[in-house]
């Protein structure tokens, strides 16, 4: 059964819809679920990408007071993209993608403030973790302005991993820090580029750091020592299209 079009409730409910291939944004499961059905499901789910989180039982009562089973799960308003392909199919087009990495950003505002700019800006892509990280819903959507139901959203397992994939196909990786070697007016933005953005509490993991070509920064002259994740974000963006060259970016 579909609550409000948003989740679906019942363990054989949520099998059937992942077999049905729906878009599941995530997966809440009671800690002490048990038993053969529930052994199915968990043997779907390690098939798939979907996030999937164990609770307390009293956390998905909160969510819905119907008969849950334990089990309850997410529909997602888009559906995600692989990294993987998109890449091939943008140089198809002739495009030199620039993508926005974000590593561990958490709040859903910033998500969503982000995915405007990048959908204003023409931004190819945003690439998020399928772990400990924002995930396009309801709140998310609204909050980008409804961005997030054009822009394409890459949902990736392991950050790393696609970081590596982004430098075989050509791209530039390049991590937003206040550890940078030199401010982001300096920066290269005319290959095909990815730009990493980090919570702003943790910054940019230390491994995705290791495999970037530039760390860059965004200077400070006040009191407060950083910028707000989503208009750092900004200020990378529109310096790489302006690097790049407004007219071109329009013709894309």
């Amino acid at each position: 059964m579909i609550e409000k079009n948003e989740m679906i409730f019942g363990v054989r409910a949520v099998i059937e819809a992942i077999q049905a291939g729906k878009e599941i944004d995530k997966v809440l499961i009671k800690k002490d679920m048990q038993g053969e059905v529930a052994k199915e499901l968990f043997a779907i789910l390690k098939q798939t990408d979907i996030p999937v989180q164990r609770v307390p039982v009293e956390r998905i009562n909160r969510i819905t007071r119907k008969n849950h089973q334990g089990v309850v799960a997410f529909i997602s308003p888009v559906a995600y993209q692989r990294t993987e392909d998109l890449v091939p199919y943008l140089f198809e087009q002739g495009k030199t993608p620039l993508f926005i990495m974000l590593d561990g950003i958490t709040d859903v505002r910033n998500f969503g403030a982000i995915a405007r700019t990048c959908e204003c800006a023409g931004i190819d892509a945003i690439i998020i973790p399928a772990k400990n990280s924002v995930s396009v819903n309801a709140d998310a959507v609204k909050t980008s302005a409804g961005a997030l139901l054009t822009l394409p959203v890459c949902r990736e397992n392991n950050l790393t991993q696609t970081i590596r994939f982004l430098k075989d196909s050509g791209f530039k990786i390049i991590a937003a820090t206040e550890k940078g070697d030199y401010d982001y007016t300096k920066a290269d933005f005319h290959s095909p580029t990815c730009i990493i953005m980090g919570a702003e509490d943790k910054g940019v993991s230390y491994e995705n750091l290791a495999l970037c070509d530039e760390w860059v920064k965004i200077p400070l002259f006040g009191n407060i020592e950083s910028l707000n994740v989503s208009v750092a974000a900004g200020i990378l963006i529109y310096k790489a299209i302006e690097q790049r060259g407004f007219a071109e970016n329009e013709k894309q």
